[in-house]
């Protein structure tokens, strides 16, 4: 069974390309346009990784990380932020929210895979 990857992004060019990148490595993808979308898909179904844009309409990406982080069965789910934010700051909100890595957009998209298989494996 293919591992599922929730992306969660505003853009919805950051999420077809993204969502076709990892469906071409073989990854089962979903995606929500904002935070609100994303908790309802959470509260639904069991992803094995998150990828979440900070600045979002509806909800902000550190909000949406500390409310996945409260259910039990997303503790251990890998979180990924993929940002135009790169202050340092920025950085440890992500981090104190939840999450397990900080990229920066543009990603390469063979350095996105990579880390996903890192965590997945």
């Amino acid at each position: 069974m293919p591992k599922s990857i929730l992306i969660v992004d505003d853009s919805a060019i950051i999420r077809n390309s993204l969502g076709f990148l990892l469906e071409t490595e073989g990854f089962e993808v979903q995606t929500a346009a904002n935070g609100v979308e994303a908790l309802e898909k959470v509260q639904s179904e069991q992803f094995d990784t998150i990828i979440a844009d900070i600045n979002m309409p509806k909800m902000h990406g550190y909000d949406l990380i500390k409310e996945i982080r409260k259910r039990s069965n997303y503790q251990d789910v890998p979180i990924i932020i993929l940002t135009t934010e790169e202050e340092a700051a920025n950085k440890k909100k992500g981090f104190e929210a939840g999450a397990n890595l900080f990229l920066i957009k543009p990603t390469e998209p063979k350095k996105m895979v990579k880390y996903v298989k890192l965590f997945l494996n």
